[in-house]
């Protein structure tokens, strides 16, 4: 059975600040993730704090809640930027 993703107006902010092709790419791993929400190049997070999801210099951050078959994106952002306020 496929996940939904959840895609907050804050997280599509960050997503519709980027350049076309990377937006793209990173739309393309997001549709991936309903169907395998953990997939090769993923990792979970220190402390338990939800999983990332690498995509070049880029990361999408994002919880999976196996119950409801749902995964909420939190964040979207450069590397460098992107593990920032957590």
């Amino acid at each position: 059975m496929s996940y939904q993703v959840n895609l907050p107006k804050t997280v599509q902010k960050q997503l519709n600040a980027l350049p076309q092709e990377l937006k793209e790419r990173i739309l393309k791993c997001i549709v991936q993730l309903q169907e395998e929400p953990r997939p090769a190049n993923s990792l979970q997070m220190k402390g338990g704090q939800g999983f990332r999801l690498r995509i070049g210099d880029y990361r999408v951050l994002y919880d999976i809640d196996d119950s409801s078959k749902l995964i909420n994106l939190r964040r979207i952002g450069h590397r460098r930027e992107i593990y920032r306020d957590l």
